[in-house]
């Protein structure tokens, strides 16, 4: 015990030590200051605890562990007195002791645990009844010990400190506009619950903890502000006591969480005089039932969240911080990036060129700026020439990797969600994704079922923050029938960057995804080699610009299943290596320039013959009818903003014939298509046709008949479209038809009673439909969507459909979709 208690004395002198030598290390040590600061505002709390335990002489009376805990504070000291040391010209060092300084921080947590736990609660629970002046103060550290205390409630520590808001680190700088519009939030009447959603590194806690620094703010919950760091591994009994004794009230054993928070419900409510506002920072996902738990029925009380994850459940209340525009982040990199007193001596765009690397991330700006605070002109001309070669910032920062990096490893490996967001590297910065050409990358190269199995993946990724889910339409009946046409994922440009950097770790020839940009006649190394290894990746992605020579020259991928190829062009040149791509399952060729490009060497794709999809955007389409183009393992096609007046006319060969096992076909926004060409209507083993806002589209054809396996037909938005054909009464197993907003149709025809399976009709904006009478033969129909205009309709009509539903459409008005097109 004696041992103890001098070692429990050592311990209190030795972390005293190390604090005062780090924060004086900080205002010197400029290469490693963003570390130091990390450091001590982790210890700073924990310094009074210390002294508080060493008081006592109880805490440490484990020999074996006190000398382990003063060895970490030696060499602790003597680590940060090294970093001192070390000059900006030797930059070198700097990774080596980074490496250090974060290994003696994951050290000191371990340490920081042990304080706040403390392997010896019954005696701490003892001094609480012979001290009764500090009971309060001991009762803030005493916490039982073990996994489990019979009531299914986890004694873990996951919540540390005090529930005081902490002031934010040093200057806050960028956030004037957020700080208006989260207080008006917070202010508003009748809302409980916001939660304030970002990616790491966004800024939401410096945010929050500013805006507790506002007097309006503090003039209405003064004191009745509570901040709770949540984390990965919350625990409601220790949340629950943290929120008591912050006001110094008694923690009773509780039977089980339900009587917690029934205690902590009435403490509150005794407090309620004064709004109360709680804030959870770092919720993660699976843990929303805190916020759900912790809601009461009180006056004025409100809970503050932060998350690096969106929650759907509270959508309508969520604050999405978005980056900092260019004269904020210039402000914030400027702070950071030179002494306050010092004149800068780096050239005005080399500054400019930097920050904007940062893609207005402000843990970007700070770190990439404080790295390069003193550092001559030459460390600052190879950060812009990186930039300028399109290297990304993550590749000479090692700390912003890290913090990035933190958030890929919550993604679950077994359900494929990591390597989902690897792949969206594949698309264009700053590109409005079609959530569809990542669905058909999904299942085939996943394996996966259904579309929607896809789709729940991306949203996944997007309930993260890995990804925007932007939605042009809102159209819940579409999205609950798997069709997602309306659905665009945007991500910020350095996520997309750390996904690039996380997939070019192995060698090219080992890599499981390759991405090329090009331009002119440059290629990279490997390349362009006399002796090539064969590439092992599975997905190729190879973005061009309008500079590009198409001397595709020849790489050899036969492992690819997904090639990716992203242009801007009037005229595109297929790569000849394409045809030597036997396992390919997924081509998507997207153009990004305005007009539809031609594009020649189609005859590559005549030799694919695992081809299971393919999708072409802005691209000029030869007809699907000659002799040589056979796909005979196709299973779907996508044509979006294409010309296709050929593609479907009659030639040689029948469709069905080239493309035996095709089952969907998706036609959107092809503004060239006037008559669905009669080619079509042989490929009788068709599921599904989508021809969505082809606007000239003015009829069907007769033949359509022909489709008997067809179960959806959809023509959303063919404004001209006139009529639909009797012969539409022969698709026997239709069970979804949606003509919503096809403007000219008058009337259905009188062979739609035959469509016997038809479950789903959907008919908004279609006020000037008329029904015919011999709808009443539709047994089988169960939901109609429509416009309350054309309800009244079928009102008439529920005594002969007992079964039917009818829903009245509420128009979503916004301009969203026109940014396809930007």
């Amino acid at each position: 015990m004696a041992a103890g208690l001098i070692g429990g004395a050592a311990l209190g002198a030795g972390f005293g030590e190390l604090l005062r030598v780090i924060v004086e290390a900080s205002k010197t040590a400029a290469m490693f200051r963003d570390n130091l600061e990390e450091l001590a505002s982790m210890l700073s709390p924990i310094e009074p605890v210390i002294k508080e335990i060493q008081s006592f002489n109880k805490a440490f009376d484990k020999e074996y562990e006190t000398e382990q805990l003063v060895e970490i504070v030696k060499r602790g000291k003597k680590l940060v007195t090294k970093c001192c040391k070390i000059r900006r010209w030797d930059i070198i060092k700097k990774p080596y002791y980074s490496h250090k300084l974060l290994g003696l921080k994951k050290s000191l947590e371990r340490f920081c645990q042990i304080v706040m736990q403390t392997h010896q609660a019954r005696d701490i629970k003892e001094v609480l009844f012979e001290t009764k002046e500090i009971s309060v103060g001991i009762r803030k550290l005493s916490l039982k010990e073990g996994s489990s205390n019979g009531n299914g409630i986890c004694n873990q520590v996951a919540v540390m400190g005090p529930c005081r808001v902490p002031e934010p680190r040093g200057k806050v700088l960028g956030f004037d506009e957020p700080l208006k519009e989260l207080k008006v939030k917070l202010l508003k009447d009748g809302v409980s619950v916001i939660i304030v959603s970002a990616p790491g590194g966004s800024g939401k806690t410096t945010l929050v903890k500013q805006l507790c620094q506002d007097e309006e703010v503090k003039g209405k919950y003064e004191d009745n502000i509570f901040y709770v760091s949540v984390s990965k591994t919350p625990n409601m009994e220790l949340i629950l006591q943290k929120l008591l004794q912050a006001k110094d009230y008694a923690v009773p054993e509780f039977q089980n969480e339900e009587d917690g928070l029934n205690y902590l419900e009435q403490k509150f409510r005794q407090l309620a005089i004064i709004p109360i506002l709680l804030i959870l920072d770092d919720v993660w996902p699976g843990y929303e039932f805190l916020v759900h738990n912790l809601k009461f029925e009180l006056p004025d009380y409100k809970i503050l969240v932060t998350s690096r994850f969106a929650f759907p459940r509270f959508d309508d209340c969520t604050y999405c911080l978005n980056p900092l525009n260019d004269d904020n982040a210039m402000t914030l990199f400027r702070h950071n990036a030179f002494l306050q007193n010092g004149k800068p001596c780096i050239p005005e765009d080399i500054v400019n060129k930097v920050m904007k690397s940062c893609k207005g991330l402000p843990l970007a700006l700070e770190v990439v700026g404080r790295s390069l605070c003193g550092q001559p002109v030459a460390m600052w001309l190879k950060q812009a020439k990186q930039h300028s070669k399109g290297l990304s910032i993550l590749h000479s920062n090692t700390d912003l990797l890290a913090y990035l990096q933190s958030t890929l490893d919550t993604l679950d490996d077994e359900a494929g969600i990591k390597d989902c967001y690897l792949d969206l590297g594949s698309f264009p910065e700053d590109h409005q994704t079609p959530a569809t050409a990542l669905i058909d990358m999904w299942v085939e190269q996943y394996k996966l079922d259904e579309d929607c199995d896809a789709f729940i993946k991306l949203h996944e990724l997007s309930i993260r923050n890995l990804v925007n889910l932007v939605v042009m339409r809102k159209d819940d009946a579409s999205e609950a029938d798997s069709f997602y046409n309306d659905h665009f994922v945007m991500q910020h440009d350095l996520l997309r960057e750390l996904a690039i950097y996380q997939s070019s770790f192995d060698p090219i020839e080992k890599r499981r995804r390759i991405i090329v940009e090009l331009s002119r006649n440059n290629f990279p190394n490997w390349w362009s080699e006399e002796k090539q290894q064969p590439l092992g990746a599975h997905l190729l992605s190879i973005s061009t610009d309008e500079t590009f020579s198409y001397n595709w020259g020849y790489i050899q991928a036969p492992e690819v299943e997904v090639l990716v190829l992203n242009f801007r062009a009037k005229n595109y040149v297929l790569p000849v290596f394409m045809e030597k791509m036997d396992k390919l399952k997924v081509l998507i060729a997207m153009n990004d320039s305005i007009y539809p490009a031609e594009v020649s060497n189609f005859q590559v794709l005549y030799s694919l013959s695992n081809l299971k999809r393919f999708r072409l955007e802005k691209v000029s389409v030869p007809s699907f009818s000659t002799s040589s183009f056979q796909l005979k393992n196709l299973r779907k096609i996508s044509l979006i903003m294409c010309n296709i007046s050929q593609a479907f006319e009659k030639g040689t060969n029948k469709m069905s014939d080239n493309f035996p096992n095709l089952l969907e076909i998706d036609i959107d926004y092809c503004d060239d298509l006037m008559e669905l060409g009669e080619g079509l209507c042989d490929v009788v083993q068709l599921m599904k046709l989508s021809i969505t806002n082809c606007h000239k589209l003015r009829a069907l054809p007769e033949g359509i008949g022909k489709l008997v396996n067809l179960e959806v037909l959809r023509l959303t938005s063919c404004t001209d479209l006139m009529s639909l054909p009797e012969t539409i009464g022969s698709l026997s197993q239709l069970t979804i038809l949606d003509i919503s907003d096809c403007l000219s149709i008058k009337n259905l025809p009188t062979r739609i009673s035959e469509l016997h399976n038809l479950a789903k009709l959907c008919m908004r904006g279609c006020s000037s439909c008329t029904l015919p009478s011999t709808i009443t033969k539709l047994q089988h129909l169960k939901d109609v969507i429509c416009d309350e205009e054309t309800a009244y309709q079928w009102e008439f009509l529920k005594s002969c459909l007992t079964n039917l539903k009818v829903t009245v459409h509420e128009q979503d008005i916004n301009l969203n979709w026109l940014q396809i097109f930007v």
